[in-house]
């Protein structure tokens, strides 16, 4: 067994994903989404799969799948050869030691590690991480940032097919009072039916955000995502001590220590876990005990995975008690070609955990080399 868990290969390889829809940030815009995926080979013959993604680019975390193939195939991958693919901790601590921050680069790396292992032992991914707390997550849809008819449709033609209860706008990509003025009349039309979310993409500073968010919240919007920049936690702190909604903190926090911070200062009243921004699973399962501990539930973000990342992501939510306030892992759906053997389950506005050891998902390789780039 010790020589059959030893890493003989490590492989890369970036596809483009198209979208069924173009999808609206702040700042940017796409109708695909590039993926990293990273491949981890046992000489026992078992390959793990992790993904590296970010939402369009590295506008958001600094990085790209550009990038993320560089780092691991440069510096990760000397580190992981000839190793035990269970030796996680010490792996991840050799690996720090020659690539700081690049933490979704990481993430791919760590997930890889964990879906091996996990085949290897014939167990889902989530018994390595304690086993499940919840066999499934609500999934809230994202509407993007479009004008508030387009919004309008596409919520009530998911709320009419029973696929999902709650949606997300984005907002920040235009001048306060018009922003405002398309919530206003998309919650219109939705509150009473299904919820309605907000996430400023850390766009607004503090006079904007007090300024113009107790509109959102009379117009019966139920929670509002980091509408200041990730380093102004004081801020966020202070708006959410006067907003009669939660605060979701998102670009704030990556790291426990943000966590930690974020609970201290009573900065927000939910937590944004994202696999891939914290570094991985077991990161992630960090804050949300953090949270959990300090009586501020945690969220399954996305940053718009494939069915991949996806999966490690409900692994995650699945696993950790604290993640109690639902999901956003919509990405699967948002994209117009399946690229895994199984689709993950989507039924009655939730998320389900797939069977199978590791992941429970695996690649289509007529999929992947379709959608690979030359």
């Amino acid at each position: 067994m010790s020589d059959d868990l030893r890493i003989d290969r490590v492989e890369t390889v970036l596809v483009d994903i198209p979208l069924r829809r173009p999808h609206r940030f702040a700042r940017v815009s796409m109708d695909a989404q590039p993926v990293l995926y990273m491949f981890v080979r046992t000489a026992g013959g078992v390959t793990g799969t992790g993904e590296g993604v970010v939402p369009a680019g590295p506008w958001w975390g600094g990085e790209s799948v550009e990038t993320m193939q560089v780092i691991i195939e440069r510096y990760v991958a000397p580190v992981l050869l000839g190793r035990r693919v269970d030796d996680i901790a010490r792996l991840l601590r050799d690996v720090a030691d020659v690539v700081a921050a690049n933490l979704f680069a990481k993430a791919a790396v760590e997930v890889a590690l964990h879906d091996a292992w996990a085949r290897c032992l014939g167990v889902p991914v989530h018994t390595l991480l304690g086993g499940p707390a919840r066999t499934s997550v609500p999934v809230t849809w994202a509407l993007g940032a479009e004008a508030a008819p387009i919004v309008v449709e596409e919520a009530l033609g998911k709320l009419d097919a029973g696929l999902h209860h709650s949606f997300k706008l984005k907002m920040g990509a235009q001048e306060p009072d018009a922003d405002v003025a398309r919530v206003e009349a998309v919650a219109e039309k939705l509150v009473g039916v299904a919820g309605v979310r907000v996430d400023l993409n850390a766009r607004w500073d503090r006079l904007t955000s007090l300024t113009h968010l107790p509109r959102l919240a009379e117009a019966g919007v139920e929670m509002v995502e980091q509408p200041v920049p990730g380093h102004d936690v004081e801020t966020l702190a202070e708006i959410n001590a006067v907003l009669p909604v939660p605060v979701m903190a998102d670009e704030s926090l990556r790291t426990p220590s943000d966590a930690l911070r974020i609970a201290r200062l009573r900065a927000a009243d939910i937590l944004a876990v994202k696999t891939t921004k914290c570094g991985g699973l077991r990161a992630s399962v960090e804050i949300a005990a953090i949270g959990a501990a300090a009586g501020i539930p945690s969220h399954g973000a996305t940053s718009i995975e494939s069915p991949i990342g996806t999966a490690a992501a409900l692994h995650f939510a699945c696993a950790a008690p604290g993640v109690s306030w639902g999901s956003e892992l919509f990405g699967p759906l948002l994209m117009a070609e399946e690229i895994v053997v199984e689709p993950l389950r989507y039924a009655d506005g939730r998320l389900h955990l797939p069977d199978g050891p590791g992941l429970g998902v695996d690649l289509d390789p007529d999929k992947v080399r379709a959608f690979r780039r030359a």
